[in-house]
């Protein structure tokens, strides 16, 4: 019943703020456990009652910011990306993931009124500068929500003994507020940390657990990690899609760079640049593409010359190899 409760507090809170929204979505979560606890009659009570009671009342205010808000203004940042899904290179089955995301999302209500939970939680894992933080940006983006960064390096060293409080904060604003919040370098929480800290690292981490487990379906929480073989392998259980990314192949670096240059790069051949590209993440081909583009333009050409973006290339891995 710990669920349950959980649910119960949570609609607790957005009726008191006022967040009809949120209350709904927490009616509905309480619609779908019931379905799957075989009590059908009951769930289908209550979206009727959900459905009712949303015909009937005001449109609810959406410009005013949850009190959940005050508490985690130094360890949340409020951005409004604007990236589409098709700026995003990625492997072909990692952009069917991100898709169907995307699909669940937009059809969340059908979703929950049948006892169903969109894909909500969500880890990704894979090398530094691979697309994970832009990841975030672009489901921002497609869904028309805020994306909302946890800065948790933050919040562990600032905040260490009010860390669960803090995380309970901000779940309090997943719930009150629909957006994707995204837990960047999510090894700082998520470490099998054996031999070490154990107690408070493993209460912060089960806080961590309890909160991403009665999460409201309305927002996107996206963990993401730099080092999968750190976590702590009970973590990947309790998320609904685990996404691997890797370092851009020939034809990802190619598509990236194009991208990237847009126009600059009309009749430049970007084929066979071999070494130059190989070790680079997506990152590194963005800024080497935004190097080579300045040059350009600020000596009066309208077209990046493969000298440019050679020279371009070979200063970043230079650079990220050192």
């Amino acid at each position: 019943m710990a669920g349950l409760g959980e649910h119960v507090k949570a609609m607790v809170r957005s009726h008191a703020s006022g967040d009809d929204a949120a209350f709904y979505s927490v009616a509905l979560q309480v619609a779908a456990r019931e379905a799957r606890s075989g009590h059908h009659v009951v769930a289908e009570d209550i979206k009727k009652a959900v459905d009712a009671s949303r015909k009937t009342s005001p449109r609810p205010n959406l410009t005013r910011l949850p009190k959940q808000r005050a508490e985690v203004d130094d360890v949340v940042e409020e951005t409004h990306p604007r990236l589409a899904l098709r700026d995003l290179v990625v492997r072909p089955d990692l952009l069917e993931q991100l898709q169907h995301v995307i699909a669940e999302q937009r059809q969340r209500e059908v979703l929950l009124r049948h006892g169903f939970a969109p894909a909500h939680r969500l880890l990704l894992e894979g090398p530094p500068g691979t697309g994970k933080t832009m990841t975030a940006s672009v489901l921002s983006s497609e869904l028309e929500i805020p994306m909302f960064t946890v800065r948790l390096d933050g919040l562990l060293s600032k905040y260490m003994g009010e860390t669960a409080s803090k995380l309970r904060s901000v779940f309090d604003l997943v719930a009150e507020r629909r957006g994707v919040y995204l837990f960047d370098e999510f090894d700082a929480l998520g470490a099998d940390r054996a031999g070490n800290d154990v107690g408070e690292a493993r209460r912060i981490l089960n806080s961590f657990l309890v909160f991403l487990e009665t999460s409201s379906p309305e927002s996107i929480v996206i963990a993401a990690t730099n080092h999968r073989t750190i976590l702590d392998p009970a973590l990947f259980r309790r998320f609904d899609t685990v996404l691997t990314y890797e370092l851009p192949d020939a034809r990802q670096t190619i598509a990236i760079l194009r991208t990237r240059l847009g126009s600059l790069a009309r009749s430049t051949s970007l084929a066979k640049l071999g070494s130059l590209t190989e070790g680079l993440s997506h990152a590194d081909l963005v800024r080497a593409a935004e190097a080579a583009a300045k040059v350009a333009l600020m000596r009066g050409d309208s077209v990046v010359s493969r000298v440019d973006l050679e020279y371009a290339l070979t200063k970043r891995r230079r650079a990220s190899i050192g």
